[in-house]
Formats: structure tokens, sequence, C-alpha cells
């Protein structure tokens, strides 16, 4: 099939990583993939296989979709208070370059990412007339990230969802309880969301693990060393996994790294002087290869408060690394199997966080173990499942006035 594959950019979230893997994983498969990008840019574009084809929209600000709609009065109304908002999602200017793509390249099916792209896609679709069938992803819980947000234009979500959302022609979601959140908050009915792990556990995961990592706290006699990975925003909650840490620093020597980078690093460095930590606490920001890290990590921590299906705790598992999570919403308990494979601890409670922390020091799982449950999220996998509903949505007659 030609299958294109559309999405912000490459900026660095796990979605645009687990796009830019898919779209590997496929043209490995001898499909024909294009990866449509907002923008060209972010660190794993130089991830992206030869064999995949990038097209760069250059999308400069999201009023360029004003022009596009104009055509759509109903959708541009409803758009409109997003797309004149300053800090709005700047990829809603895609719509009308992404239409123009679709015209020219006619895929078999469109694939597309995170909320705002998922919109533009739809949008596009409707604009160009070509009846590309369209499958859109959700990533996260879009109920608890709607709840917790600090952004307007996500707070802005749940009528444009409902409105938009219905047109695709297949939904997937990462995990059961995305899926299951998703159908409740926008009453599209259920059967129509297909669950579809993330293509997590590459073929070059192994021996991405294995290369020379220049650390000193990874030095033979070294204390355990903790790792966290993620942006740095209220919904991985590093305060309280800090918090744990310090309980757990009072105990047995200790270090913790967090990688990723992101609005809340100062809030984060104060409360590290506050609680003490800072001395053994590092920061060192975003790290395209996080997993020589996991690989030599004591424990992988998981603080969030929500998630879709984090990913980065299965690339924790197929490094063979120890891992704690709390128990959010959702993917955590999915992953460990209500907690066979690592501890589940509540979310927002340090004590019962450092208590698992210690409980893996103390006694570290089989690594074998681990790696056997990564195996379930490996890229073959998940291609099986999302080439089954491509392939369905590409077959299906599109409606072109849905």
């Amino acid at each position: 099939m030609h299958i294109a594959l559309f999405i912000r950019s490459l900026a660095g979230s796990g979605a645009e990583r687990t796009l830019a893997d898919m779209a590997n994983a496929l043209a490995a498969r001898g499909h024909k993939v294009d990866l449509v990008l907002g923008r060209a840019k972010g660190p794993f574009l130089k991830e992206v296989s030869p064999a995949v084809r990038i097209v760069d929209l250059k999308t400069i600000t999201m009023v360029e979709a004003i022009p596009a709609l104009m055509t759509r009065p109903g959708d541009l109304k409803a758009l409109l208070p997003v797309l004149l908002d300053p800090k709005g999602p700047w990829v809603m200017g895609s719509v009308g370059r992404l239409a123009r793509y679709l015209r020219a390249a006619r895929p078999a099916v469109l694939l597309s990412a995170l909320d705002y792209g998922n919109i533009a896609a739809l949008c596009a679709t409707d604009l160009s007339s070509a009846g590309t069938p369209v499958v859109i992803g959700q990533h996260c819980q879009f109920t608890q990230d709607v709840r917790n947000a600090r952004k307007r234009r996500v707070r802005k979500l749940p009528p444009l969802v409902r409105r938009f959302y219905p047109r695709a022609d297949a939904i997937i979601a990462v995990s059961d309880g995305v899926a299951d959140d998703l159908s409740e908050a926008t009453h599209i009915p259920r059967q129509r969301i297909t669950t579809v792990y993330n293509p997590v556990v590459t073929p070059d995961l192994p021996a991405r693990a294995q290369e020379p990592l220049d650390h000193p706290w990874f030095a033979p006699g070294a204390p355990p060393a903790l790792i966290g990975v993620g942006k740095l925003k209220p919904q991985k909650d590093f305060p309280t996994l800090f918090r744990a840490f310090a309980q757990v620093r009072r105990v047995r020597p200790v270090r913790l790294l967090i990688l990723g980078e992101g609005p809340e690093r100062q809030r984060l460095e104060e409360l590290a002087t506050t609680l003490g930590i800072a001395s053994d606490l590092d920061m060192p920001g975003f790290v395209a290869n996080p997993f020589p890290y996991m690989a030599r990590a004591s424990a992988f921590v998981l603080s969030s408060a929500f998630e879709g299906l984090p990913s980065v705790l299965i690339q924790a598992l197929a490094c063979g690394c120890p891992v704690v999570s709390t128990d959010c919403p959702s993917g955590p308990a999915e992953i460990l199997s209500n907690g066979a494979y690592g501890p589940l601890v509540p979310v927002g409670d340090p004590d019962a966080l450092a208590k698992a922390v210690l409980a893996v020091l103390d006694n570290p799982p089989d690594r074998e173990r681990l790696l056997a449950r990564a195996n379930a999220f490996n890229v073959d996998a998940s291609v099986n499942d999302m080439l089954a509903v491509l392939q369905r949505a590409a077959s299906r007659e599109h409606a072109p006035n849905k």
C-alpha cells in the first residue's frame, strides 16, 4: 500500500517517536510510506529510514488554515476560536497544504496522530476531495489531558473532538484504557475504537542499549542509580518522585537521573534544593537515546499522574531494567500485568513510591522475565495490528460528504 503518516513534527514527544518508528517498520515491510510533517524538524528526524519519504509541509502559522477552510463555513466557525488564539496549535495551519498533498499523492490511507493533528487531517481530507480514508490515533487519556491542562488550546478540545473524530474511517488507541476513556468522553461507540499497542521494542533497541555511556554515576562501585524519563511537565509528576527519592536516600546511598526537558525545570530544581537532594540529582535534559541509561540503572521509576501507553516503561523492561510505576490511567497496569512485572503504587503517594523502590533495590526481579514481557510490545506485533486497521480503512468506500 501507499501509506501516509501525518504528525506536526518529530520534536521529541513519545507520539512523535512512535510515528517515526511505525513509518520505518511499514517501509521495511515493503509499503510505500510518506511521513508528512507540519514542520520537518526535531531530534527524531535523523532516525527516519531512507526508505521513508519525508514530506515537509513547511507550516508557518495556524492562521493559514482560515482561507483553506472558507469553503467549509461550519468547520471554520467551530475552529475559529482556536485559530485566532495567539497560543493556539500551529499544526492546524497545515490543513491547506495537507489537502494539496492528498490531491497530488493519492495515498491509499492516511494515519494521523495527536489531537489537533487528527483534526487537521480530517479537515484536509474533506477539503482535498481525494477520498483518502483517514485513521486517527489517540495517544493519551483524553479526559485526564483536558482536566489537567494549563493551555487554553487543550481545554478547548472536547467539543472539537466530538465534532471531528466521528468523521474518521477508523480510530486507534494505544491502550484499552485510552480507548475506554475516549469512547466515554465523546460518545463514540467503543467498537469503533481499536487498541493498537505502540511499536515500542524495535529491532535496534538492544544494540542501542549497549552503546557507550560516559557518565560517572555508572562507574564500577558507584551507588545505585534510579532513572526517570519524560518531559518536565505536570503530567509526569516528578515532584512526587523527588519526594520519594528523598526518603529512599535517607535509607541507603542512591542517585537519581531525570532525562527530559520542559517548562517545570526551574520548579523542580528549586524543589530539589528544598528537599536537600540536589547533590545526588542529575537532569541533563533531553537525551535522544535513553536506552544505555536504562540498561545500567538499578530501577526505572514512572511517577506520572496519567498516561496513554507509556513507551518508556516498556523500553525500560526491554533494557532489562527493574521498574516501579504509579497505577495511573492508563497503560501501566496493562504493561505490568497488574503488578506482576513491577510494583504499581497510587498516584501522588511518595511514601508508597519510596517503599516500592526500596523493595525493588533490595530484591531485583529476574532480568530475562522482564525482557520476555517487553517482547509483547515488539514492532512486528504492533505493525500487524496496525496494518489490519489500515487495510480495512483503505478498502472501505469513502463517503465524501461524511
